[in-house]
């Protein structure tokens, strides 16, 4: 995530994203850096507006938690429907301590 991290803070600077920039930020980190993972991030990033990207992720993020409302609001009904099978069963017990 780090690599991905710098390659953000360069393009926010306005700097190139080559290997020796993104190597040099993530150095002056202080992370050790792994060179296959700099250079797959740079072909990765290869023709990619990231403007454009950013603004995709920024209207993906707001999507999936509406998306997941619904599925919280299931899992509160379920949740409020184990706790009143819980207090019947109590109070079947109970009955059955009176005949007994």
């Amino acid at each position: 995530m780090e690599y991905i991290y710098a390659a953000l803070l360069l393009h926010n600077a306005g700097k190139d994203l080559t290997e020796e920039t993104i190597t040099a930020v993530l150095g002056a980190a202080g992370i050790e850096v792994n060179e296959s993972r700099v250079k797959a991030l740079i072909a990765a990033l290869d023709g990619v507006d990231i403007e454009e990207a950013i603004a995709q992720a920024a209207f993906a993020a707001p999507a999936a938690a509406v998306a997941a409302a619904p599925a919280e609001a299931v899992a509160e009904a379920v949740v409020e429907e184990e706790e009143e099978d819980e207090s019947e069963e109590d109070g079947m017990a109970g009955l059955g301590a009176l005949f007994g």
